[in-house]
């Protein structure tokens, strides 16, 4: 009865390390098989230099989601930012957006200080106060070469 125990005992270890890949897979690309656990919102900036997708966003210094897609609106010369917010985050019409540094010369992420007053912002709505990134090369420039004024 027992012909090929070998090539079962293989066949096993095959079929347990495809389970193992297509679970890496799944996890490792953020990928959800339930449904989503995360709403859009969006925000435009007047330059995002430095910011990736993927890059994450934060609120009071807790990851609350990430940047999921970049668009420019070249009417109105602004790049239209969209985030995946994690459900059971608030955030109000009165929030604002700023692109800031991790460390000296870290990667850039997304801090929304969430507001308090005014409406609950719905899903594919619009933070319309933001905050640029502070540009570290043009102001040593500006220092190194006298542009910058003592007050």
């Amino acid at each position: 009865m027992k012909k090929y125990p070998s090539e079962t005992v293989a066949g096993i270890f095959v079929f347990i390390g495809l389970i193992v890949i297509g679970y890496m897979t799944v996890k490792l690309g953020n990928v959800s098989m339930l449904g989503d656990d995360s709403y859009s919102l969006n925000a435009r900036f007047k330059s995002v230099s430095g910011l990736r997708i993927g890059n994450p966003v934060e609120m009071l210094g807790m990851e609350i989601g990430s940047v999921s897609n970049f668009s420019m609106d070249q009417k109105d010369q602004v790049v239209k930012v969209e985030f995946k917010i994690n459900r059971g985050i608030l955030v109000y019409e009165d929030a604002i957006a700023s692109i800031k540094t991790a460390g000296l010369i870290g990667d850039r992420y997304v801090s929304i200080d969430a507001g308090g007053g005014g409406e609950l912002l719905k899903p594919g709505g619009v933070i319309t106060e933001t905050e640029s990134p502070v540009d570290l090369q043009e102001l040593i420039g500006k220092y190194a070469f006298g542009d910058v004024k003592k007050e």
